[in-house]
């Protein structure tokens, strides 16, 4: 059964902090507008302020529906989603509406010190949550957590390389491949036209970030396809035969040679 609070409850706060993705929901106001669901698994981009606003450091993608949609005029409607993928079963969402505060602004600077930003950083999602709701979880199938990828990061910050070398050359110019071109040409308008980036693309700040591009990559299992997986425990189930078999003609092959050379003398 679901359980509803006007808060987040103080036994959910620890429980929040171990999670390694949630998602996030927003849709248009109109009715055929596209919904827009988004999963978010970056470290550390998740924050709690108090028990009735949070906020998460919103990352650089092909799209920026989730921006244009809190911005529509009237709308600002979103929902976070967290469920538990190891442990006991659980799905936990926020409904609150939603503030934008990006990249290039006092507000971004506020939550987000340059020293600490990740790259490809965009902006700042600050949640107002109005209802908080817990149901089973129980249809969520169980998963191991290996590590995050680290391809975003990298991507995005060797977009920010561009923007920092033409700044290092004083360039009024905003580089081709750079991340602000990007914004440019995917980010300011949704999948419906609304708008999305204002400022980002614009500013005059140059994208740093606190990536270590030295730092080990995560090494991630091979995973099997269910025909290639069949065959190999077909192939393994083979192999002990072939050894069982194998082993039992030697053991057989040493008796008959012994009692042949028996019979023979």
């Amino acid at each position: 059964m679901g359980v509803f609070y006007d808060q987040i409850p103080d036994h959910l706060v620890e429980w929040i902090g171990k999670q390694q993705i949630f998602w996030v929901a927003s849709a248009p106001l109109t009715g055929n507008g596209h919904v827009n669901v988004s999963p978010k698994a970056t470290p550390n981009c998740f924050h709690m302020v108090d028990r009735n606003r949070v906020w998460y450091e919103d990352l650089t993608g092909s799209g920026i529906e989730t921006i244009s949609h809190l911005r529509e005029e009237g709308n600002g409607r979103i929902t976070i989603l967290f469920h538990s993928m190891e442990g006991p079963p659980r799905i936990l969402r926020f409904w609150g509406k939603g503030t934008v505060h990006e990249f290039g602004t006092p507000e971004y600077d506020e939550y987000i010190p340059r020293e600490n930003r990740k790259p490809g950083s965009r902006a700042v999602i600050v949640i107002d949550i109005y209802k908080v709701g817990t149901s089973c979880g129980f249809g969520v199938p169980v998963y191991k957590f290996e590590a995050h990828r680290t391809q975003l990061e990298r991507w995005c910050d060797s977009l920010e390389e561009f923007d920092r070398k033409a700044a290092a050359e004083s360039s009024l110019e905003m580089h081709p491949k750079g991340i602000k071109s990007w914004w440019t040409a995917e980010n300011l308008r949704s999948h419906d036209g609304l708008p999305g980036l204002r400022v980002a693309h614009a500013t005059d700040i140059t994208p740093t970030n606190a990536f270590d591009r030295n730092a080990p990559r995560p090494k991630m299992k091979k995973q099997e396809s269910g025909a290639t997986a069949a065959t190999s425990k077909f192939s393994s189930a083979l192999d002990v035969k072939l050894v069982a078999a194998f082993s039992m003609g030697v053991v057989v092959t040493a008796a008959y040679v012994k009692l042949a050379g028996k019979y023979l003398k």
